[in-house]
């Protein structure tokens, strides 16, 4: 009988052991109210500066039941300094909620945007990058085991004397955001660079919204200089995790870019297309 007692007991106990834990979790289970509703939404600040100019675009993360709410704040005071010359101005406020003006950047020069608003500053650096060149843009068919596929060459140059060459290839459907992608000069040959990127199904019945390209639709390539640290920032959005801080004062998202942007369009054309090899 003592053995016989002491397997029940090793049987009965884990069970008994599993009971409490669903007991004290289940009586807990009416104490957890996150409230995500109610957590105030932080600021993001997207600065670029190019050759043609600044703009400078705040809001605020979208709250849950909100979600299509893009509202620009437009009451803050927001400074442009070129610290390589020591030259300042504020930037006036536009018709679309935008802070910027037309005033180009200057390669090689160190650029700094302030933000002030809501009691708190908010302050963000960059060199501003030399331009690439897109040389070429293609499209072509590959064969994949489900169909064919239309795949997007972007041919464009390195950067002489940028140890980092790392790019920000985005690329627009008829003018909207369609696909992006960050590449370095690992992938390059005799200083040229040819990003390859997959796009729309040849059977566009089975290919998704977000994929798919008509006939005589324009797709537009933008070619960015990036640093390492936008690199790290843009890897961690593409993975939904944490990235670099990019602005320093009061806690916010966002980036501050300074660089000029190469720009290149093709129409798609899927019955003048041939096979990639």
């Amino acid at each position: 009988m003592k053995t016989i007692h002491s397997v029940l007991i090793r049987n009965i106990a884990p069970a008994i052991i599993g009971l409490l834990i669903l007991s004290l979790t289940g009586g807990c289970e009416k104490e957890l109210d996150f409230k995500y509703h109610d957590v105030e939404s932080p600021l993001v600040i997207e600065a670029t500066l190019t050759e043609t100019g600044s703009r400078v675009r705040l809001t605020h993360t979208t709250p849950m039941d909100e979600a299509m709410d893009l509202t620009p704040v437009r009451d803050a005071m927001v400074t442009l300094t070129d610290l390589s010359t020591g030259a300042s101005r504020i930037l006036p406020l536009k018709e679309d909620g935008t802070f910027g003006d037309d005033n180009p950047g200057e390669p090689g020069h160190d650029y700094q945007v302030e933000v002030e608003t809501e009691g708190t500053k908010f302050m963000s650096s960059c060199k501003m990058k030399d331009k690439t060149e897109i040389i070429g843009l293609l499209f072509q068919w590959i064969k994949m085991p489900y169909d064919y596929v239309a795949v997007l060459q972007v041919s464009f140059r390195e950067i002489p004397g940028d140890d980092e060459n790392c790019f920000w290839i985005r690329l627009l459907r008829n003018g909207e955001p369609y696909k992006w992608s960050v590449v370095d000069r690992r992938i390059a040959t005799d200083g040229i660079i040819n990003f390859v990127t997959m796009t729309s199904r040849q059977d566009i019945e089975e290919e998704d919204e977000k994929d798919l390209l008509l006939d005589g639709d324009e797709v537009t390539a933008l070619v960015i200089p990036i640093s390492r640290e936008m690199v790290d920032y843009l890897t961690a959005l593409e993975q939904d995790s944490n990235g670099a801080a990019l602005w320093e004062g009061g806690f916010c998202l966002g980036y501050f870019l300074a660089s000029p942007i190469a720009e290149k369009s093709i129409i798609y054309r899927p019955a003048e297309m041939t096979e990639y090899k």
